[in-house]
């Protein structure tokens, strides 16, 4: 029960500053709330329980006026205020400042040139990389994707994890940190795919790694550079059987197979594994192989009727040989 002492049942003795003293008219002009918000946040949301006079006028203490001034700033970030309203000041201040971090990072960003911003953001990635950060890692590829579009992938996420797995190959990097970086890569990589959303006439690429290779996040890479070229992509993960890569593109009409193979224990296994699965599906359909273990048997494979890839340019030239996209 609010009184006019300014605490609450549960707060216990908090002081001065918790004294009511502000009218509503002082808190909207200290907050730039009007009253009608300040009132609808009260009586909806509970956000604030403000004293009252003997005559009824709402009375707020330093501790409301500071609590509003966060939920304002808050929503001026694009949060729901019913979503936080409830949130402890602590939690709520967090928030903000996490917020204001973002801001400034993208305004950062955005100031440095082109071709320079996205090695800046890698390089920061790589910091929260080695702190195991997954949450600031996240943010901040996320705020890529909105601040570069499409382009992310090749500025950021391609740089990225070619750093991340040099580093991890010179030691430089443990398990864990690779493992935190690619969970959360993958988690975005993945959802940037799947949100691009072509036209139900457009053609079909089937992508997947071979069973034995786990890193899944270069094959989601390939899957989100066939949907920004407008394929309907169907994206199968790792760890596929041959047989079941070939009974997807066949149940599908597949118009392409794709398969990423960064790394591989056995470079014999790699080459029978390909060749089945180039003899598995319609002679027809074209099947793309990149990855480092793939560049490193490409004069094998040469005469396997299998197209291999250096990079993800290489895949877009590729994909649109066969389909040119909609005009």
């Amino acid at each position: 029960m609010r009184t006019l002492s300014g605490m609450t049942a549960e707060s216990g003795e908090q002081g001065l500053t918790s004294r009511p003293r502000h009218s509503m008219a002082v808190v909207a002009g200290r907050t730039g709330l009007t009253p009608d918000v300040l009132r609808v946040w009260e009586r909806r949301y509970a956000a604030v329980a403000p004293a009252r006079t003997a005559g009824g006028e709402r009375l707020y203490s330093d501790d409301d006026v500071e609590r509003l001034r966060l939920l304002a700033a808050a929503i001026a970030s694009g949060r729901r205020v019913g979503g936080i309203a409830r949130l402890p000041t602590s939690e709520l201040a967090q928030l903000v400042e996490d917020d204001r971090v973002e801001s400034s990072r993208r305004e950062r960003s955005a100031r440095v040139p082109g071709p320079d911003r996205g090695q800046a953001i890698v390089d920061e990635a790589l910091g929260h990389v080695r702190a195991m950060d997954a949450r600031g890692l996240d943010r901040l590829l996320r705020g890529a994707a909105a601040l570069l579009g499409v382009s992310y992938i090749d500025q950021v996420v391609a740089p990225l994890l070619r750093r991340i797995g040099e580093e991890w190959h010179g030691g430089r990097l443990g398990i864990a940190e690779e493992h935190v970086a690619s969970a959360v890569i993958e988690g975005i990589v993945v959802d940037a795919m799947r949100a691009i959303m072509p036209s139900g006439t457009a053609p079909s690429v089937v992508v997947a790694t071979l069973a034995g290779s786990q890193h899944v996040i270069a094959a989601a890479l390939v899957g989100a550079v066939a949907a920004a070229e407008g394929w309907n992509v169907l994206f199968l993960g790792g760890e596929l059987p041959r047989s079941e890569i070939a009974a997807a593109a066949r149940s599908r009409n597949a118009r392409a197979v794709a398969v990423s193979v960064p790394y591989s224990n056995s470079s014999k296994r790699l080459l029978d594994d390909l060749r089945d699965l180039r003899a598995r599906i319609p002679a027809e359909v074209p099947l793309f192989a990149g990855g480092q273990a793939v560049l490193e048997a490409s004069r094998a494979l040469a005469k396997s009727g299998i197209e291999l890839g250096a990079d993800l340019d290489d895949l877009r030239v590729a994909l649109r040989r066969i389909w040119p996209g909609e005009s």
